[in-house]
């Protein structure tokens, strides 16, 4: 097997791990904000341990930033904490697996704004697979044993949490790769860590002036919150390093595939942790939009 494969699993695994852990984190009173500043907060300095160390070990020393580098960080940071928070707010909303299917249309929408972005070719394989994932998006976007017109039923709180998540991730994506690639020296990973700690670093910061202002007390409650929470930031680091080593073993189409092992993974914690079970027009959307983004990775 090669080095890779096992990265790119424990990567999802640890994606899916940190998601069920913040669903927990709102059942435990902490609000959207918290449950999302857990994730910063405990990851942020791990995140720039680990940076520096890297950087001091392989000799390429502290990296240059060019003025490019600041609006794609920043556009890639604010994207992830809105894409976070609304991740959380759909697991008040929708199960799970559900809420974590959502969250994969980022692999579609990505796409489309690497195309508008970054100028990524956009082919006829990669239409098809959108117009297959709108199909499951419909279909999820459908709740269980609702009633009414079929354009109320679609048109709701929870559709436009799960496309906003999966849009702002896109923008997230897009944003930390344009960031690496504004860096002139450095190997990928070195890049790659450089970016995410300058971002985390950023995120951790901005959350916490906002909870401050908006949210008193809060910030208090997730440090209370430490046993759960400190387990989002290391399931959050984990992943984090992990994908980025799978990036730098194999190409991004491979490990995309292979990482949406992440929706069988909510499946069995939806069910195992939280006792949720799928409709039959929940499973037929999601097997809709799982043939969507795999075919949109495996021809990208």
């Amino acid at each position: 097997m090669e080095l890779w494969v096992p990265i790119t699993l424990a990567a999802a695994t640890a994606q899916a791990l940190r998601f069920m852990l913040q669903k927990h984190l709102r059942g435990m009173q902490l609000s959207t904000a918290g449950a999302t500043f857990a994730r910063f907060i405990y990851s942020s300095p791990l995140v720039m341990v680990i940076a520096v160390i890297y950087a001091r070990t392989s000799g390429q020393g502290v990296p240059q930033l060019p003025a490019a580098f600041w609006p794609y960080a920043i556009a890639g940071g604010a994207s992830q904490v809105l894409a976070t928070m609304c991740v959380v707010a759909l697991f008040s909303h929708r199960n799970f697996a559900v809420g974590i299917t959502f969250k994969k249309t980022e692999v579609l929408l990505s796409a489309l704004i690497g195309f508008v972005i970054l100028g990524d070719v956009v082919t006829g394989w990669a239409i098809c697979a959108m117009l297959i994932g709108l199909v499951g998006v419909i279909l999820l976007s459908d709740p269980p044993n609702a009633t009414g017109a079929w354009h109320q039923r679609i048109f709701n709180k929870a559709t436009a949490l799960g496309l906003g998540a999966g849009l702002l991730f896109g923008v997230s994506g897009n944003g930390y790769r344009g960031a690496s690639l504004s860096l002139d020296a450095g190997d990928v990973f070195y890049r790659a860590i450089v970016t995410l700690a300058i971002v985390t670093a950023l995120q951790t910061v901005t959350m916490a002036i906002w909870l401050v202002w908006r949210e008193r007390g809060e910030i208090t409650r997730v440090f209370r919150a430490w046993r759960v929470a400190g387990l989002v930031g290391l399931t959050s680091m984990v992943g984090s390093i992990c994908w980025f080593n799978a990036y730098t073993l194999q190409t991004a189409a491979y490990v995309n595939a292979l990482g949406q092992v992440e929706l069988l993974l909510s499946l069995a914690i939806g069910s195992l942790a939280f006792g949720e079970k799928i409709s039959r027009r929940e499973w037929q959307g999601m097997v809709f939009l799982g043939v969507s983004i795999l075919v949109l990775v495996l021809v990208a």
